[in-house]
């Protein structure tokens, strides 16, 4: 029995690396905030641009510059890993965070990183796909609603008096009126 010839691909010299454009969310927006919360799944798509070779599969991960973290994107049991023709991802934050053994996803800033199967460090060539960090995002917790009357803020007032800020306006506040008064008082002398 002969064996089946694999298909080769010709990228030519001039060829670019490829790249993903972002389709979701838009790259016009200045900054993403998704919830942490039941229900409320977060969607990622793209479009592949320059790309010849296209990738066996596509590994999709959440970096977290606070914690140092990184968490898989995808549906729940994917690991990250999508099929390397993918072209979006919906993510369950709230699903991920509840499920056993994960690491608990932090309220912070995230970096999106995608790469294909020849992984993150992957050299750039052209024709193949470029690993991808250009996405930034953040996740939040949603508060309990708390009527203004109920509200209070401990520590509020002891932040506000050993705040520079407000020990330096003390210390101009006193000065002035110290000045005022003895003015007054120096003003008042002449006349009488």
């Amino acid at each position: 029995m002969a064996a089946t010839p694999t298909p080769t691909v010709s990228i030519p010299q001039t060829a670019a690396a490829g790249g993903l454009l972002f389709t979701q969310p838009p790259q016009t927006a200045a900054a993403s905030y998704y919830k942490i919360a039941p229900s409320n799944p977060v969607t990622f798509g793209w479009n592949f641009t320059s790309v010849l070779v296209y990738p066996t599969s596509l590994t999709i991960q959440a970096y977290c510059q606070s914690n140092g973290n990184t968490y898989p994107i995808g549906p729940t049991g994917s690991n990250g890993v999508l099929p390397g023709r993918a072209t979006e991802v919906v993510w369950d934050p709230y699903e991920y965070d509840i499920m056993p053994g994960a690491v608990p996803l932090a309220a912070a800033e995230y970096t999106l990183r995608i790469n294909d199967d020849r992984g993150a460090n992957a050299p750039i060539l052209g024709g193949y796909l470029t690993p991808y960090t250009g996405t930034k995002f953040s996740l939040y917790r949603p508060q309990q609603y708390t009527p203004l009357e109920s509200w209070s803020c401990p520590g509020c007032s002891a932040a506000i008096e050993s705040s520079p800020v407000v020990r330096s306006a003390s210390i101009a506040l006193f000065a002035t009126v110290l000045i005022m008064f003895l003015s007054g008082f120096n003003l008042l002398r002449r006349i009488v």
